[in-house]
């Protein structure tokens, strides 16, 4: 085989290479672009949980342990647009002190906004603005100090980035209040919590709830 027809023929085969992996390169960004819209969309079911305060400090005659876990489950009624509940408890304790415990158990709402406009402000084709509020019974209860139970109520901007298609890391930002009884009439707080949460179709949803429910017989 002559010299040049082997150089065509290598050229060729280097085109070929760069032609694959650019089409594997479109093929993930047109992926990762419709994967968050998607993953939102009406029927679909997100469970996960943000983690606030998390921390431990060794210090001689004191040990501090400290961290709040806020498990949430929604569902999809419309595009953009979940219900659903949630639970919250935190606690911080020292060695040879008391403890401060937080509880929190209601409902929940958050809408992913399909506004262009809102979408054109997200830094990456797999992020998505959101907005949660929440309103149910709550309390927060210092070892020292005011307490304050009764009704609690939060509202808050987030953003999810899918690190998968399935899975989005979070970064929620809330402002929660508790109106009621104790030593104090009204407790307020602003969170900065960082969590993930699994985004399921509704149907593969079901199928893994008939898989557990089935193994525990």
């Amino acid at each position: 085989m002559l010299r040049w027809q082997v150089l065509i023929i290598k050229i060729k085969h280097l085109n070929m290479n760069k032609l694959q992996a650019l089409t594997l390169a479109l093929m993930t960004v047109l992926f990762f672009s419709t994967t968050a819209i998607a993953q939102t969309q009406k029927g679909n079911i997100l469970i996960g949980s943000d983690i606030t305060d998390l921390g431990l400090n060794f210090q001689k005659g004191s040990t501090q342990f400290n961290f709040n876990l806020n498990p949430k489950a929604a569902w999809f009624i419309s595009d953009g647009l979940a219900v659903g509940g949630y639970v919250n408890f935190g606690l911080a304790t020292v060695s040879g002190g008391g403890s401060d415990v937080s509880y929190g158990i209601g409902a929940l709402a958050r809408y992913y906004p399909t506004d262009k406009n809102v979408q054109k402000l997200e830094f990456s084709k797999r992020a998505r603005f959101f907005v949660e509020a929440n309103a149910g019974f709550g309390g927060t209860n210092p070892s020292s100090g005011a307490s304050t139970n009764g009704v609690e109520l939060g509202v808050g901007p987030g953003i999810s980035y899918f690190i998968t298609p399935n899975v989005a890391l979070e970064t929620l930002l809330k402002y929660n209040v508790i109106v009621g009884g104790g030593n104090s009439t009204t407790a307020q707080q602003l969170n900065l919590g960082i969590g993930f949460q699994i985004f399921l179709p509704g149907a593969k949803a079901r199928q893994l709830y008939r898989e557990e429910k089935q193994n525990m017989k």
